[in-house]
């Protein structure tokens, strides 16, 4: 009876042991940033461990695809720049919303679109900036964030961008004069604006309106991708999609 014992509780835990391999190897994992309105704390707090304190249009477009699937997953929120190095590493690993692009487009598996955005130069109150085109700002300084798109963009045209970690910081860079002007999303920047008590920032200037995805690391299963962009036409066909548009006034 004993070794009849010790046999059975060696099988259940190998059993057990196995499907807690399987199951972690097929957890997806998902970042996201305080990019409000895309993305944001629910509490204001920098950080965040668990999906349900998470909010923001794209975050609740990926919440409601993801519960039309039977997927395991977890949703945290980091700054951009760890989110965006996991999702580029490491298999399973998702970031959102992130802007498709085609020099991006080779690095990840895409699913979506998920919403669009529209970039905007913001300028600080009272500058009087008369701005008509992207290249009347050559020779300025633009506040922007590592890694994100807007920035990159900049420098890749030959844009002088005071880039830092994360973007929550930059409309007081701008109140206080240590940048320019300062290239963030049209919705996004007034949020910013009034999360560091800065107000009266002037949009001078808008261009590319481009669609934001859920970017997968290129490893994850192609069986993975499909289920996450089906989900995504269920909750279109459900009208979930517009009903989510619709609260952030889309």
């Amino acid at each position: 009876m004993f070794k009849l014992g010790r046999l059975l509780g060696l099988m259940v835990a190998l059993s057990f042991g196995g499907i807690a391999s399987v199951s972690a190897s097929e957890k997806l994992y998902f970042y996201t940033e305080n990019f409000p309105p895309y993305n944001m704390s629910a509490s204001g707090r920098a950080f965040e461990h668990q999906g349900e304190d998470i909010d923001g249009i794209c975050t609740e477009m990926v919440k409601a695809i993801l519960q039309a699937t039977d997927l395991d997953y977890v949703i945290k929120l980091r700054n951009w720049d760890y989110g965006y190095s996991r999702a580029l590493n490491k298999a399973n690993h998702g970031v959102f919303c992130t802007t498709y692009t085609e020099a991006r487009a080779p690095n990840f598996k895409w699913v979506g679109p998920l919403t669009k955005n529209l970039w905007t130069i913001f300028a600080a109150s009272g500058s009087n900036l008369n701005i008509e085109k992207l290249e009347d700002m050559k020779g300025m300084t633009f506040g922007g964030y590592r890694n994100d798109v807007m920035t990159e963009y900049l420098l890749e045209r030959g844009y002088k961008v005071s880039a830092i970690e994360s973007d929550d910081l930059n409309p007081k860079r701008l109140e206080l004069g240590q940048v320019d002007v300062w290239i963030a999303d049209r919705l996004a920047g007034p949020y910013f604006a009034s999360q560091q008590d800065v107000e009266g920032l002037e949009p001078v200037y808008s261009f590319n309106d481009t669609e934001l995805y859920l970017a997968m690391n290129p490893d994850t299963s192609e069986d993975i991708i499909q289920k996450l962009n089906e989900g995504l036409q269920k909750i279109k066909s459900s009208g979930m999609y517009e009903a989510i548009e619709t609260k952030y006034g889309l």
